[in-house]
């Protein structure tokens, strides 16, 4: 329906009272000044004040030693000692103030533009302040200091309402304990905590921290890193896809893809949960942990449900602990226990509850059994309590060594004499060189020493008035075949270093 003539009118008025009065709302007012002049060469709007210059816009105030107002546009350029109150806590300072009324934004230059906010001072020589979003930028290099923190950037804003910074491109946080380079950082001047959102380093007094996502709390020194994160503490690397670290109490955490690599002694943990006592000098690794003792020919890969290792004042490899479904992967020897023990001063492997070793054709068995390393080489294993060890001679047959202790000696990895004390027996399947069956050999003995090459008995002698005697194979039966406490474990050995991890 057509409106009328005299509602048109009406609507038109309502229009322009509503405009006047939006104008009048953000008009830029003088409240003070010592000296106003119009001057006609800037305009019949425009008029120049001087002297002690206050204006009040919206509840801001400028201050300056003097200013050129248009009430046209409703802008004003204020020039020396400007200053702007924009609420109790914030104040901006520089040389020379360009601010519109109607977009308010303020354009400030100078030698040293400041911006101050509570115990936040941020300087730079060009700042733009948007007081619709109460955002203030700089494109021209900024530094803000915060009572032990110092920050720069060639970009920046702050987000005067919530008191967070945002910078690019170079950043650099300063602190006495630390200093921070960052691509992208945004800073919380109330909490103190910087947040990194690219690729960021933190390199202190006795660590360097790298990460491309996180964050950290410089009033607790607490933090948490992510993506390809890492921590170089001295002679170690701890790696994760997420790391939190503590620095005032020395704690971190490691989440997923975990590492811990000792570079003095090439040891390399690994899981998907680590915790790491910096102080006390010990990680506990969880899910999927293992452990890597790197050597130049062959390293040894050990699984266990639990790796607990612990480390000297310089962050060196002392102790290597692992618990509950131990296994262990190297080509000339692989093992198997309930619990094991490293010493890395002593070279000393020792595999507690029913540990279990295999040595090329040979399996050894025992209560405790203990590993002695020289020159990254074995160079001796001792088997404590019902010590036992069996080989294969065929498919069914097997020889057998039983005896209380035993102690076997190695030379290039390759065991090439075993001594028994205390109870000893053998089941030895005699043969020509052609392989053809000669007998069986039974024998028992308080003490033997057993010659090995090419891990196969070679000889025996026994010692201390031996016992026994060599059967023709159709006098036994298949239980005189097997000596007591006799168990073939073949289906439990690892024989790749995947099979660690297999229960």
């Amino acid at each position: 329906m057509p409106m009328k003539l005299k509602e048109i009118l009406l609507l038109i008025t309502l229009l322009m009272t509503a405009g006047a009065y939006a104008q009048k709302n953000s008009i830029i007012r003088l409240e003070q000044g010592n000296d106003l002049k119009y001057d006609k060469m800037l305009g019949i709007s425009t008029y120049r004040v001087v002297g002690n210059v206050i204006f009040e816009h919206q509840g801001a105030f400028l201050y300056c030693d003097s200013a050129i107002m248009d009430e046209k546009t409703n802008n004003v350029i204020c020039f020396g000692h400007v200053r702007i109150k924009s609420s109790d806590t914030l104040n901006l300072y520089g040389d020379l103030l360009n601010y519109n009324g109607d977009t308010k934004i303020a354009d400030i230059t100078g030698k040293i533009v400041k911006l101050v906010d509570n115990e936040t001072t941020l300087t730079t020589d060009h700042l733009y302040f948007d007081r619709n979003t109460n955002i203030a930028k700089y494109e021209t290099e900024g530094k803000i200091r915060n009572k032990e923190n110092r920050l720069t950037s060639k970009k920046g804003y702050y987000h005067t309402d919530k008191k967070e910074f945002f910078f690019k491109d170079k950043v650099v946080l300063t602190n006495p304990e630390y200093v921070m380079n960052s691509d992208t950082l945004m800073y919380n001047t109330v909490s103190r905590t910087a947040f990194f959102y690219g690729p960021s380093t933190i390199k202190g007094k006795k660590n360097f921290i790298y990460c491309e996502n996180g964050w950290y709390d410089t009033k607790y020194e607490v933090s948490k890193f992510s993506r390809n994160a890492y921590l170089i503490n001295e002679n170690q690397t701890l790696k994760g896809d997420s790391l939190y670290y503590d620095r005032t109490n020395g704690i971190g955490k490691a989440l997923r893809n975990v590492s811990i690599i000792d570079t003095v002694q090439n040891i390399v943990f690994k899981g998907n949960l680590g915790d790491y006592f910096e102080k006390t000098g010990y990680a506990v690794l969880t899910d999927s942990a293992y452990a890597i003792m790197i050597e130049k020919k062959d390293s040894l890969f050990l699984h266990a449900d639990t790796l607990k290792a612990t480390f000297d004042t310089a962050r060196v490899t002392k102790e290597l602990f692992a618990f509950h479904h131990v296994k262990f992967f190297r080509n000339d020897l692989q093992g198997m226990c309930d619990s094991l023990a490293y010493i890395v001063k002593d070279s000393t492997l020792t595999l507690f509850n029913s540990p279990i070793l295999w040595s090329g054709k040979n399996q050894l068995t025992a209560d405790t059994i203990r590993i002695f390393v020289k020159d990254k080489k074995i160079n001796e294993l001792r088997l404590y309590n019902t010590s036992f060890i069996v080989s294969k001679d065929t498919l069914t047959n097997f020889n057998q060594i039983k005896g209380k202790n035993m102690i076997g000696y190695f030379k290039d990895n390759q065991i090439y004499k075993v001594t028994v004390s205390g109870n000893s027996e053998t089941l030895y399947w005699v043969r020509e060189d052609d392989k053809s069956l000669i007998g069986i050999s039974k024998m028992i003995s308080s003490d033997m020493v057993i010659g090995i090459k090419e891990n196969k008995v070679d000889r025996i002698n026994y010692i201390s008035k031996p016992k026994g005697a060599l059967y023709p194979e159709k006098d036994l039966t298949s239980h005189d075949l097997l000596l007591k406490d006799f168990k073939w474990l073949d289906d439990k050995r690892p024989y790749t270093r995947l099979d660690i991890f297999k229960k």
